[in-house]
């Protein structure tokens, strides 16, 4: 990423504590993810059991996409817990990055569970059984309670896309159960079999589309694009808005984990080189304005070209 050019006068490297108001996540999960996993462990295991005693495949097939959760905030949390460890070696950022990844394979895991329940859909209406309405309307009516529960350890954490893709997660697995509850009602009422692959349906439109809205937003942070809330034409005429800053180049913004934003940027000052006072304040104005935690700028005088190419703002 770095680039060569003549007359450097400065290089500063600030680092923000308060990622500001943009990303507001509580730094520690850990407390949700293990009431999270205990709690849909054990709705997994009493799920499975009534669909093997109850003969419903629909019970089992629920408890197998619950699983896959359960996986998922596993893997959240171990991103999470890795995303606090310090550099070291190669890795000069540490390991933030490790939640995007988490985040993505969040996506993955979800689009798995809806092919897995799209299969069993499918085998269900090719196939139809009568399915044990109380025994669903019973056990799915536990699930919405520990799905929403859960959810809800983690409605605080928006603003990071790992903790949102374990909040989707468990709000997904609360409508699957909704969507059980409400065809073993019906099912129960007019004895309807169809019912149940019809809300199963239902249900897989509205997890892809979340799905959707997940992986794109994780795959886009992999990808090193800068974060939707910032806008890069406000931010380079910030920069070049303050005092004896002529014009600025060489601008990238990018996410370094799912809460942290970096950001580097060549300022070219003909004057009088600038303090470090001034460095510190911009470096402030950016993580205050844009929530950019981490700021590197270089200040050139401008009177030489560029030794190497670094862009077409150059």
């Amino acid at each position: 990423m770095a680039h060569a050019h003549a007359h450097h006068d400065h290089h500063h490297h600030a680092h923000g504590h308060d990622h500001g108001h943009h990303h507001h996540a509580p730094a520690d999960f850990g407390r949700a993810f293990a009431i999270g996993i205990t709690l849909n462990l054990a709705f997994v295991l009493i799920e499975a059991g009534a669909g093997l005693i109850y003969g419903s495949m629909a019970l089992i097939a629920d408890a197998g996409h619950n699983l896959s959760d359960v996986l998922a905030l596993a893997l959240a949390w171990i991103a999470s817990i890795a995303a606090k460890r310090p550099p070291q070696g190669r890795f000069t950022y540490g390991y933030k990055s490790s939640t995007i990844l988490a985040a993505l394979a969040n996506a993955l895991l979800l689009a798995v569970a809806i092919g897995a329940i799209l299969f069993e859909t499918l085998h269900r209406m090719m196939n139809p059984i009568e399915p044990q309405g109380m025994a669903m309307v019973v056990v799915a009516g536990i699930g919405i309670g520990i799905n929403a529960l859960t959810a809800m350890l983690f409605l605080k954490g928006q603003d990071d896309l790992n903790i949102r893709g374990a909040y989707l997660h468990m709000m997904t697995d609360a409508l699957v159960s909704l969507g059980v509850v409400v065809a073993g009602v019906l099912i129960l009422v007019t004895g309807l079999v169809w019912i149940d692959p019809l809300v199963s349906l239902v249900i897989l439109a509205v997890i892809a589309w979340g799905t959707w809205g997940l992986a794109r937003d994780s795959l886009t942070m992999g990808l090193l694009a800068a974060p939707a809330g910032i806008d890069l034409g406000e931010v380079r005429r910030h920069l070049a808005g303050f005092e004896g800053v002529s014009a600025v180049h060489d601008l990238h913004v990018w996410p370094m984990s799912t809460t942290e934003i970096a950001l580097t940027a060549h300022l070219v000052m003909p004057g009088t080189p600038a303090p470090d006072s001034f460095l510190r304040d911009v470096a402030a104005s950016l993580q205050e304005r844009f929530g950019v935690g981490h700021a590197t700028l270089q200040i050139e005088r401008g009177d030489a070209p560029c030794v190497q190419p670094c862009g077409a703002d150059c």
